[in-house]
């Protein structure tokens, strides 16, 4: 089968195109043909060698933890779907080596989800792994309620626009930080407010607005933005990050929840996704699709750290 791998961590020029074996399924796996991969920043990060200290890795390494694609095979015991069957999955697993950067990936069929009817494949491919963070930040680590205000940084980005289309379908008011250039389109996501954080602070844009504070803090940037964001939080407010948490007791001592979210694998949540998607009301806002070929092109997009929505990668 054809797939990117690399053959040792470094630079973008280390993803080749290779010709490598045909998996097969395991027990309780199936295989994916996949049509369609998505492209996030942890996939540039595992590239570098960033992500060995949480999960081993091993060689030649093919990265890709978003896939679409139709079931080509079922492992025994694999019962759940069918060959022809449409589907969609987060497929990260516990070595990281045989990836969704390739033709066909095998993967527990607990990882799977019928792929929404309305969404092209390149569409779907886009869903899973910012789709759930998303979710499970906002759901289950922030407890989010009708009628939240729920402040989302980067907004425009991968993870930031699922964020602010969720916490609305949820109910939630929702403030959102985005560049200039991008602060129609997370209005058009569903934002309340927008704050264009290139020419306002946004703890003094927050309070001059919203002086009763905020809910809900999701923070996707990290650094200052995360320390800051405390600030801005009722009293008893939630900050959920994606990124490490600096100082979690000075976050307590201020009166602050701080809570971590690393993405898990969910077939019942990505449900909720793909309903959402065919009843209209979730949208996957693609950047770029490009060919396989030019993975390192994807990657040079998403390391710029400006991309508005999902870069997916075309396989078939």
């Amino acid at each position: 089968m054809r797939a990117i791998a690399i053959g040792q961590y470094g630079g973008r020029d280390t993803l080749q195109l290779v010709d490598l074996p045909t998996p097969e399924p395991a027990a309780g796996e199936i295989r994916v043909r996949v049509h369609a991969a998505g492209v996030n920043p942890v996939d540039w990060k595992i590239r570098e060698g960033r992500v060995q200290a949480r999960i081993p890795g091993a060689f030649p390494l093919i990265p890709g933890w978003d896939a679409a694609g139709t079931v080509d095979a079922c492992g025994p015991g694999a019962t759940n779907f069918h060959p022809g069957d449409a589907v969609f999955a987060y497929c990260r697993k516990p070595v990281i080596q045989h990836g969704t950067y390739a033709e066909y990936v095998c993967i527990p069929q607990v990882f799977a989800a019928t792929k929404p009817s309305t969404l092209s494949f390149e569409e779907a491919a886009a869903l899973p792994l910012a789709g759930l963070t998303a979710y499970q930040s906002l759901v289950e680590a922030a407890g989010l309620r009708v009628g939240d205000k729920v402040l989302v940084h980067a907004a425009a980005g991968g993870v930031g626009g699922f964020a602010v289309q969720i916490a609305k379908i949820l109910g939630a008011y929702v403030v959102a930080t985005a560049g200039p250039d991008n602060q129609e389109a997370v209005r058009a996501l569903g934002a309340d407010d927008a704050i264009d954080y290139t020419s306002a602070d946004f703890v003094e844009a927050v309070h001059r607005r919203h002086p009763q504070g905020i809910d809900i803090v999701f923070d996707t940037v990290g650094g200052e933005v995360q320390t800051r964001s405390a600030q801005v939080l009722r009293k008893a407010g939630v900050l959920v990050s994606i990124l490490a948490l600096q100082d979690e007791a000075g976050l307590r001592a201020k009166g602050v929840e701080p809570r971590y979210v690393f993405v898990a694998p969910n077939a019942a949540q990505l449900g909720v996704l793909a309903r959402w998607a065919d009843a209209g009301v979730l949208r996957a806002s693609l950047a770029e699709v490009l060919p396989l070929e030019q993975a390192a092109r994807a990657h040079e997009l998403s390391e710029s750290g400006h991309v508005r929505g999902k870069i997916v990668l075309r396989i078939a």
